[in-house]
């Protein structure tokens, strides 16, 4: 039976459109194997590859840059992996860029990423081999996970019989808890112990009180109407200095006025010396023995004023000063 004309129409157009397809499917292909274009080696060796094969694709910074060619075990511990990469890409890749196997999504195919260098080196030649990062994968993932619960079951049940004790009332805690005595206790040391707090508290708001008086006290001392202000004053020190030499002296020099003063009435009273005959005169003699009364009295007040003043705290260390000078003095 020959063919209508519909039914070869038919057929070519299927033929067409399936040749078209193969030819996209195996351009398709080849393009995501870098068969088409021009393409560069460049080596990586790992310790552990994960499952990654040949074919699968090589990102750098994200872009599809090529595809895995030869995966080789050099020894126990390292293989070496042989990457296509287009000479597009390649002339980006620096000697210090790190390759590094990862996964395309959560359950995508392995894929290998290649982190970009800082810039410093130069580029990558074909047949480079550049380093590597080990970056965490599902089974380690897994593993921290296996761990992590094996503890928080160990937490748990560490937990459990903690409580199981404490309901039992075992430990000081299950005591508190169970018995009523206790934690009326407990109650009232708390209590006692926020008192006690208030009162602390009080106590520190009157010594920072207290603290900030003494401060404007010591720095009012400055001031120069105050006598530490006073004694600062250089000038004013050698005043009061001079006057207190001053003192001195003159409490000498007063000393023995009345020394002679007493012997020259001794002696006019023993019937000695040219004024003996003013001894007669009863009037003279009281007024003259009020005077040296007076005189007496200034004197021993002039003592006590001076005497103080050595024992005073500003000029202590002043006649301390002069009293050994007076010691080392040559006799």
């Amino acid at each position: 039976m020959e063919k209508s004309t519909t039914q070869k129409l038919r057929l070519g157009l299927f033929v067409i459109i399936g040749s078209v397809i193969f030819i996209l499917t195996v351009y398709f292909i080849g393009s995501k194997q870098q068969l088409f274009g021009k393409t560069d080696i460049l080596k990586a060796h790992f310790t552990n590859v994960n499952g990654l094969q040949p074919g699968n694709s090589v990102r750098f910074s994200g872009i599809n840059a090529g595809s895995v060619k030869k995966i080789e075990i050099i020894d126990d511990s390292l293989i070496n992996v042989e990457m296509g990469i287009d000479s597009n890409v390649f002339r980006f890749i620096k000697k210090d860029a790190q390759a590094s196997i990862g996964t395309d999504g959560l359950v995508g195919n392995m894929v290998v990423n290649i982190i970009p260098g800082t810039g410093n080196l130069g580029p990558v030649k074909s047949g480079d081999l550049i380093k590597t990062e080990k970056k965490l994968t599902t089974d380690d993932l897994l593993k921290t996970l296996s761990k992590t619960n094996q503890n928080a079951e160990r937490i748990t049940n560490n937990l459990l019989e903690i409580s199981e004790k404490i309901n039992e009332g075992n430990g000081t805690l299950g005591i508190l808890l169970n018995d009523q005595t206790a934690g009326n206790d407990l109650k009232t040391s708390l209590s006692d112990l926020r008192a006690s707090i208030a009162f602390l508290k009080y106590s520190s708001k009157g010594t920072t009180q207290t603290i900030n008086q003494l401060n404007h006290m010591i720095s009012g001392l400055d001031r120069k109407e105050t006598m530490v202000g006073i004694l600062k004053d250089s000038a004013m020190a050698n005043k009061i200095r001079k006057v207190i030499v001053n003192l001195d002296h003159s409490a000498v020099n007063i000393n023995r006025t009345v020394d002679n003063l007493n012997a020259t009435i001794n002696n006019a009273k023993n019937g000695k010396g040219a004024i003996n005959y003013l001894s007669n005169d009863s009037v003279f003699v009281k007024n003259l023995d009020s005077t040296m009364s007076n005189i007496n009295k200034a004197s021993y007040n002039l003592n006590q004023n001076l005497e103080a003043l050595k024992h005073n705290i500003f000029f202590r260390g002043y006649f301390r000063k002069l009293e050994k000078q007076k010691t080392n003095q040559p006799q």
